[in-house]
């Protein structure tokens, strides 16, 4: 039986899973997936490690494909995730309707956490421009992870808010994880963050195939259950 290797972003994990299973069940392969950080992707991928399909963001993806790491024919999008304000199940829902009162929520919170993926950069930016660098770095937490984001929040009930995709925020409330959504980050601050999948060089016909599928219009049903659309 054939097997393929993918390698892909965390936050369109619970799609791309799904996907990959009933693929496995309509194709006759087994599919074997990885899920880590973008820029840990674009660190393997990059550094030579075999992979038969990558899913990343579509700059990750450029830059393979000017390495000739990816099939550049064989890419397909996905979907799209966006930031989401993370806060402990049994907190009060603040409400978050602008750039003021966002601020002035992670001003009140006790510990304010990112991670180091596409995500957590875009908030270290965002962080940066609003002013807010210097005040929140003594109760700043850094993660590996989006999944950590959440089990840090969990972790610090009291006031602590994480700053994370919402898909990835889903697959932490599925598994039981004490989090949940205060609000997505308001309109005029909001990331949104593509991915797209692409076959290998070199890899069996079949990884190709499971590209398409993953850019399928039935995936993009699924992916939008997930919080990806």
């Amino acid at each position: 039986m054939t097997t393929l290797k993918v390698i892909s972003a965390g936050a369109v994990k619970r799609g791309v899973a799904r996907v990959a299973a009933a693929f496995e069940q309509d194709a006759g392969v087994k599919v074997v997936i990885e899920f880590v950080p973008v820029p840990e992707v674009r660190r393997r991928i990059g550094g030579g490690e075999a992979a038969d399909v990558v899913v990343a963001t579509p700059a990750a993806l450029d830059e393979m494909a000017a390495q000739n790491k990816i099939n550049a024919s064989s890419r397909g999008f996905l979907g799209r995730s966006r930031v989401g304000i993370v806060i402990h199940a049994d907190a009060p829902l603040p409400v978050v309707t602008d750039v003021e009162s966002f601020k002035k929520l992670l001003l009140d919170a006790s510990h304010v956490v990112r991670n180091e993926a596409s995500s957590g950069i875009y908030v270290e930016k965002l962080l940066e421009k609003l002013g807010l660098v210097e005040v929140l770095r003594p109760k700043l937490i850094i993660t590996k992870t989006g999944s950590a984001i959440m089990q840090a929040v969990a972790d610090h009930p009291l006031g602590a808010v994480g700053l994370a995709q919402i898909s990835e925020l889903m697959v932490m409330i599925d598994k039981g994880c004490r989090v949940k959504l205060a609000a997505p980050l308001p309109d005029e601050i909001q990331n949104i963050t593509r991915y797209e999948a692409a076959a290998t060089p070199g890899a069996p016909a079949a990884a190709a195939a499971l590209a398409q599928r993953l850019a399928s219009a039935e995936a993009k049903t699924i992916f939008a259950e997930t919080g990806i659309s």
